[in-house]
């Protein structure tokens, strides 16, 4: 019988690649080398072990249960070196290296590259990696270090602070309300028989697209995309009126608010990280400097004035750590 030879964990780390990419050829891919690299070390594991680690079949490579523990381990083995990088994350003591945040493009562009121009100027030493999703990432996973979202609801396994409401009106063209004065009701008929813009399906979780789908006949729902920032820009080439975050629309001279601030659509704006980087000097140093900047801007952005910086910053709510 021949001696079973000692696995290394890149052995585990080949198995779990092989499973996800269904197949040597995607595996070979993802890890850099031949196609025949990874079969001949598959079928050298398998030929140590003593078993199959994958039934080959016509639609791919599926786990044995061996394979599956190994698969298993994998992942395990994966998490256990990302806490640790974590921990060591939080350990660091000076404001410096890289960081990456995530936040959505319309917060980037209406909102945060400026401060994060002035953030790199004050903070030489770091370096931003910024990650665009409108889906959240998983900072467990260091798929960031910090997350800036527009949420009411945020993961109960993240700690940080709200730092500002969001507000949202219903906004139209200024050519073709030039006349208007005062906001509309929004209980009254005549606004819902306008052509409508609204937000694609992808966001249709938000307050300000239920609002649209409750209240707005199909047939006066004339476009729909699948962006905020779409949304502005289909707002100010007049095909419809629509609902809209202040801090975006007060900015476009071409609009004009048709209604009062709806608490109803409001989100808060939090700055978000893991458990385990709140004590790192470059995640206290990122946030504390974007939530003193934001709230210069709190007016601006919570509906009540036009976007100029504060001459101080507004104090902010902060989530109990968890």
């Amino acid at each position: 019988m021949a001696k079973q030879q000692q696995l290394d964990w890149d052995d585990f780390r080949l198995v779990k690649v092989i499973a996800e990419a269904n197949g040597l050829a995607g595996a070979a891919e993802r890890l850099g080398v031949n196609h025949s690299t990874v079969f001949r070390r598959l079928g050298q594991m398998e030929e140590n072990l003593g078993v199959k680690l994958f039934e080959r079949h016509r639609t791919g490579y599926v786990l044995t249960p061996a394979g599956e523990e190994m698969s298993a381990l994998a992942e395990q083995m994966e998490e256990n070196v990302t806490s640790f990088t974590r921990k060591l994350a939080g350990q660091a003591v000076a404001p410096a290296g890289e960081l990456r945040v995530t936040t959505n493009d319309t917060l980037l562009v209406h909102m945060l590259t400026h401060i994060f121009s002035r953030f790199v100027k004050t903070c030489p030493e770091m370096r931003l990696d910024v990650v665009l999703a409108n889906q959240a990432l998983n900072l467990s996973k260091r798929d960031a270090d910090v997350a800036i979202r527009a949420t009411d609801d945020p993961p109960e396994t993240l700690v940080g602070r709200r730092v500002a409401t969001i507000a949202w009106a219903i906004y139209g063209r200024l050519e073709d309300f030039p006349d208007h004065s005062e906001p509309a009701d929004l209980g009254s008929p005549a606004l819902y028989h306008r052509p409508w813009v609204a937000l694609g399906d992808n966001l249709a979780t938000l307050k300000a697209a239920r609002f649209v789908r409750d209240r707005v006949a199909q047939e006066n729902i004339v476009y729909k995309v699948n962006t905020v920032l779409g949304l502005a820009e289909a707002v100010e080439a007049g095909i419809g009126i629509g609902p809209l975050p202040c801090f975006i629309a007060d900015a476009r001279p071409n609009l004009v608010r048709l209604s009062d601030v709806n608490p109803d659509f409001s989100a808060g704006l939090w700055l978000l990280t893991h458990p385990d980087l709140r004590q790192s000097a470059r995640v206290r140093a990122f946030m504390d400097f974007m939530a003193a900047e934001i709230g210069k801007q709190r007016r601006w952005i919570e509906g009540n004035g036009r976007r100029k910086p504060a001459d101080q910053p507004i104090s902010t709510t902060t989530r109990p750590l968890t």
